[in-house]
């Protein structure tokens, strides 16, 4: 007797039409009961919470696979050209509100769970912020996959699914303390499992040269340790219009688990040691690499995450088109984001080469014409450089197909510029210095077709600076993509009450047209709107402050909230801040305080693991904090808030309260910022220097409404050869006070005999600071922050004459928010696709009928 086919018995031998799930109150809350009663198994409200945010997260989910299947089968069907987004973070934040707000759920899902005596609003600050992002790198590239997906392009994220995010920042006597991010610990139900899409990832081995049979020799990349590629897939829904699209992460996994022989010996850890060996690979974002170990488990990752990913997109090819890559490049497209995807260039040469069985011609050019590289950074010591030794034990092929590369390029680069050697070993990817290294980020720019900056500025000093060579040698190569944010989850969803205002006042198109705002413009002469826009901040800031009052702070709404929140680094000059903050403090206890604005100055932001000087400016920002919070001369004249553990969800309550955007950054070392547009959207007004995107913001807003300070970029170049900070100190009252207040350790008062975790228990004194008092004085000094302090202190003077005419000050806020449209990622996408992607938009199938 012949079997039966499987699908037969099962009833899919044909596709089986599904009714559409119902989106009312009704259905929502029937599904909502059936998952916490019958999947989750849970009885009563006496359950832990986070069942009832599971359920509800299943809930919505299923509604969102609805759609999901309605946009693959028409990329599918459509033939479609795609994009590969490889980026090795995606700062997703909180995704139930994000995927409520998109999908018009919202009221409905309100409603339904109102049913139950809950509220929409509860469960959704129960989901923890998923640890797959740091900083705005991350932010952005799910700024841009909530774009493609509003804009119906066809553009799927490739990452990491790191089990650990970057850390869980709390503060102890002043010290960063770093904590695990266990993020997946209850699991994560926006996730689906799709392990029939693994891949096998090589690391190690050796290469040799085989005869294919045919008098042609093939290399093969053998004796290697393999791991495996699990791929977890998460929805990412696009503002409804049906679409939802793709982040596909990948888990490292060992090819055998577990070893049955050694664990019967006894030999417990042996047993289990390949296990623990692979899964290190995705274990936890951003490993510290201060040790060698550290950075060999970073460059594991960024191939572990290319060579999966482009794995994928091959055999998803070879499935449909067989091995014919005639038209791939027509069909594909790679988006670098930053340098860290790099080694998807030789991983692709070799994957079409070793596997595919094309030659070194057909496979660079599809290479040379899929990939596009997006840098992030002016900082040369950003731009990644792996040791040749590291590169050729772990991943032998990989390098002697960048060895291949650079040679072909140098013979191309001899031919432009006969007999110049300065320029060839310049342009080298090959740095020779005692220490060979691979420079990635110019492996990048010699593969790809396309270049992008991320703000104007950025674009022109990578053109005239860091990569001048590059830029002379291809100038259509190199081009500009003004970083931007989703309005969707930067007005919409965190800021409701002045997105349902804007909405009430010029219609609800700006929600995908964020150049709309500009009619806003007309209303800032309307005192009543005035007073309307001035509640709704008034009311932010106390959601705010119920978040100081938890950490012992008590300010008032009529305080100016002064702003800034990014990454703690050196470039970003958060000690410029401070001294601005010590000087506040020293005019109160003088008593220079006629017509004084109180303030509540806020910064957070996480310090890399090791890097010492970020940690021991948190420190300063805490003992400063301290001494004025609790000095009875201050008052509630000045109060200091650094918040711990900063993130997206923490942001979204930050960005609608904010007064003051603090983009203190020095000038031409920014290479764009984003949390500057998010911040301006919600009608905060900038200080900032000529740097990044401020010039941008500037220009959008007028300089009337942006509070401009300090050197420009170019006078930065020209000061650092004749800096001398400590004659600026000399001259200048104000700063010496400051100085003295610091160097005289009156903010170290709590400080002898303290335990410091930064230092590893050495037992600190009044010269803890001395490290940043030193860096402050150093005519070295490349961050130049005692060089802008007047200018920064008059820029404040000016913030604090406008703020106190409240009228001229809303009037302010709304015009930043009505000259924010540029800033939105949906121009920016755009920007990206017509000039690199050039991809179709194509509109998903209905939910009606779904197909089983």
């Amino acid at each position: 007797m012949v079997a039966e086919p499987i699908d037969n018995i099962m009833g899919l031998s044909k596709l089986t039409k599904l009714p559409a799930l119902g989106i009312d109150k009704e259905s929502l809350a029937s599904d909502y009961k059936r998952y916490f009663s019958y999947f989750l198994g849970r009885e009563g409200r006496e359950s832990e919470k986070h069942y009832l945010y599971f359920a509800l997260a299943l809930t919505i989910r299923d509604r969102l696979i609805e759609r999901w299947k309605g946009t693959k089968r028409a990329y599918d069907e459509s033939g479609c050209p795609r994009s590969h987004y490889l980026s090795m973070e995606y700062l997703l934040g909180r995704c139930l509100g994000n995927a409520a707000l998109n999908l018009n759920l919202e009221n409905e899902l309100a409603a339904a769970l109102q049913a139950y005596g809950l509220k929409l609003e509860e469960l959704t600050t129960l989901e923890p912020d998923a640890g797959l992002g740091n900083g705005g790198l991350g932010r952005l590239a799910a700024c841009f996959l909530d774009s493609c997906a509003t804009l119906q392009l066809p553009v799927i994220g490739y990452g990491l699914r790191y089990e650990y995010g970057m850390f869980r920042q709390t503060i102890n006597n002043g010290y960063q303390v770093e904590e695990p991010d266990n993020w997946l610990r209850e699991g994560n139900p926006w996730e689906i499992k799709r392990p029939e899409y693994k891949q096998r990832i090589k690391f190690g081995g050796r290469t040799e040269y085989v005869d294919d049979g045919s008098g042609n020799w093939r290399i093969r990349w053998v004796d290697t340790k393999d791991v495996l590629a699990v791929p977890y897939d998460i929805p990412i829904p696009g503002y409804r219009n049906g679409t939802v699209n793709t982040l596909r992460l990948w888990k490292a996994k060992a090819i055998h688990v577990f070893d049955l022989g050694k664990f019967n010996a006894g030999e417990y850890p042996e047993a289990v040691a390949e296990e623990n060996a692979a899964e290190n690979i995705t274990m936890v974002l951003y490993p510290n690499d201060a040790t060698e170990h550290g950075k060999e488990t970073r460059l594991r990752q960024q191939y572990f995450l290319v060579s999966a990913s482009l794995q994928d997109v091959l055999h998803d090819w070879v499935h449909r088109y067989g091995e014919n890559f005639t038209k791939f490049a027509e069909k594909n497209r790679f988006q670098l984001n930053d340098t860290h995807p790099t080694c998807a260039i030789p991983e692709l040469m070799r994957l079409l080469m070793d596997v595919y069985n094309l030659k070194w011609e057909e496979a660079w050019k599809i290479t040379s014409s899929t990939v596009a590289y997006t840098n992030h950074t002016l900082l040369p010591e950003a731009l990644e450089r792996w040791p040749v030794n590291m590169i050729g034990s772990l991943l032998p092929r990989i390098l002697e197909i960048i060895y291949e590369i650079n040679t072909r390029f140098l013979a191309e680069v001899a031919q432009r510029w006969p007999h110049d050697t300065d320029r060839q070993i310049r342009m080298s990817i090959i740095q020779e210095d005692e220490i060979k290294q691979v420079r990635m980020a110019y492996l990048a720019i010699i593969a790809s077709f396309s270049v992008n900056g991320v703000a104007a500025l950025h674009t022109r000093l990578l053109e005239q600076g860091l990569f001048r060579d590059f830029s002379e040698f291809w100038p259509h190569k190199f081009n500009n993509k003004t970083n931007g944010v989703t309005p969707r989850r930067w007005l919409a969803k965190c800021n409701p009450r002045l997105a349902s205002l804007i909405t009430t006042t010029i219609g609800e198109g700006w929600v995908t047209d964020l150049s709309q705002l500009r009619r806003l413009a007309s209303y800032a002469d309307d005192k009543k709107f005035r007073a309307r826009w001035r509640d709704i901040k008034q009311a932010n800031k106390k959601q705010l402050l119920a978040v100081f009052s938890h950490h012992g702070i008590q300010a008032g709404t009529d305080s100016l909230f002064d702003v800034q929140v990014k990454r703690i680094h050196e470039y970003k000059r958060q000690l410029l801040n401070v001294l601005h903050i010590i000087h506040l403090y020293d005019r109160i206890i003088r008593g220079d305080i006629a017509n004084w604005v109180p303030r509540c100055v806020v910064i957070g932001g996480k310090a890399a693991p090791g890097y010492q000087m970020a940690k021991l400016i948190i420190k300063l920002i805490n003992n400063v904090a301290t001494v004025i919070n609790h000095d009875p001369k201050v008052g509630d004249a000045l109060k200091v808030f650094f918040l711990p553990n900063y993130g997206v969800s923490a942001m979204e309550i930050i960005c609608p309260s904010a007064d003051l955007s603090e983009q203190i950054s020095t000038a031409g070392k920014e290479a764009s910022g984003t949390g500057n547009m998010k911040f301006m959207m919600n009608g905060a007004i900038t200080i900032g220097t000529l740097d990044g995107a401020n010039i941008e913001i500037r220009e959008e807003v007028s300089d009337e409404n942006f509070f401009l300070f300090g050197l420009t970029a170019k006078e930065v170049q020209e000061t650092r050869h004749h800096y001398d900070p400590n004659a600026i100190i000399a001259g200048d009252e104000d700063l010496q006070r400051v100085m003295h207040l610091l160097e005289s350790g009156h903010f170290n008062q709590f400080q002898p005999g303290a335990f410091n975790p930064v230092l590893d228990s050495i037992r600190v004194d009044s010269r803890i600071f001395n490290p940043i008092i030193d860096s402050l004085r150093n005519p070295r000094d490349p961050w130049m922050v005692i060089a802008d302090f007047r200018s920064y202190v008059n820029a404040q003077r000016r913030v604090a004459e406008a703020y106190r005419d409240q009228e001229r000050w809303t009037r302010m806020s709304i015009l930043n928010t009505a000259a924010s449209g540029k800033f939105s990622t949906d121009r920016t996408i755009k920007e990206y696709n017509t000039d690199i992607w050039r991809l179709d938009q194509v509109p998903a199938y209905s939910t009606e009928g779904i197909s089983m």
